[in-house]
Formats: C-alpha cells, structure tokens, sequence
C-alpha cells in the first residue's frame, strides 16, 4: 500500500501551475511556495493526536479538542527546504527548525551531507522533513537515514515536497515504507541529468535568484 499523498485542492494546483513557469520572479516564486506549503502542511498535521478539554468560555463551559502528543520539529533539507519552513510555521509555530545540509555531486549525481544540526530533544519529536523536490530520492534517504541514527523513529517521521517523481517516490517508499509523503504534483520522470519533468526547474536557484 502506498503511503504517497498527492494534494489536488484546487487552490494548491492552481498556485502550482504559476508556480511553473519560467518567467515568474523570485519573490513570487517565493511567495507561492510560502502558500503552497501552508495548504500541505494542512494535510500533513491531519492526523495529529487531540485530547479533550474543558475551556470556560464568555457564556459558559465547553468541551473542546486539543493537540497532545509529541511535540513537532521541522527538518528542511538545505538550501532549497528552506522556502518551505515558514509556511509550516504559520501553522505550527511552536514547532522547532532543525537542518540538514546537502549538496548534489554533479559527476555521481549523489548526494552529499555538509550539515545537520537539530534539537537536543530530536528523538522524542515528530518530524516533518521539507525539501521542494523528490527527484531520485537520494537526499531525502540520506536526510531521513542521519534522523533515524539519532534516534529519530521513522514512524514519527514525514517527508513533504512540491514536486515529485515516480522514481523518487518508489525509492523513498522501499527505503521506508512506514513514512509517508506529502506532494503537490507526481511528474512525469527524471531526465538524463536527474532533474524532474516538467518539474519547475531547479528551486533552490528560484528561491534565491542564483539562476
């Protein structure tokens, strides 16, 4: 059974589609996935665990749900994660932000950690790991694999992205199936040089207008 979840809400196909195209500017660029990321993390905090309680309100006593459980983190995989970490803030913004930082061999084409620094208190949060792209899934293994070696249980860990592919998403799934994965868009493949198609280009060089 796959644990991969494609958010179709109009509004989130709608941002995708300007978010596409070429012409758009860094700060909308920006912008988009700032809201994009808002409407998955929606999805992704769904199914957090709630308890009742009792809160007096102006014209009397009402029984009301709340959030308990684990506590969350945020993980953005470096540097393109991060434009998505301030969406997920609006929604949780008690959650800490950790990082993980990896850069793309361009001869291997594999992917190579330079950085990783989390709470001290990692092991007993719920794990939200953003990067814009699932493309071969090589990264997102490999941020998910420093996780779990710091105790991290991967059923207490999520992956979420703008874009995804067949491949990445296959490759994710064998390495942890227990983990499931938040996306806007299932593209069509990689091309030769591992990017994804159509995809949106390389986000990271978007976000930060190093194109």
């Amino acid at each position: 059974m796959s644990n991969l979840h494609v958010i179709d809400h109009p509004l989130v196909q709608h941002k995708m589609a300007m978010l596409r195209d070429k012409n758009l500017g860094t700060k909308d660029f920006r912008d988009l996935v700032n809201e994009i990321t808002v409407f998955l993390g929606y999805e992704v905090t769904r199914d957090l665990p709630q308890e009742e309680v009792e809160i007096e309100t102006p014209m009397g006593k009402a029984k009301q749900k709340m959030i308990t459980g684990k506590k969350l983190a945020i993980a953005p995989i470096l540097r393109a994660g991060l434009g998505m970490v301030d969406g997920m803030l609006r929604l949780i913004p008690a959650a800490r932000v950790g990082h993980i930082g990896m850069y793309r061999d361009h001869e291997t084409l594999e992917p190579q950690e330079y950085f990783f620094k989390m709470p001290t208190d990692i092991s007993e949060r719920q794990v939200i790991v953003v990067d814009p792209m699932l493309a071969t899934g090589g990264s997102a293994m490999m941020a998910i694999d420093s996780l779990v070696k710091r105790g991290v249980d991967p059923e207490h860990i999520k992956f979420v992205c703008l874009v995804s592919c067949p491949e990445g998403v296959k490759a994710l799934e064998e390495a942890y199936p227990q983990i499931d994965i938040y996306t806007a868009a299932l593209d069509e493949g990689l091309n030769e040089d591992s990017y994804i198609v159509p995809g949106l280009g390389d986000a990271g060089d978007r976000l930060f207008g190093t194109l």
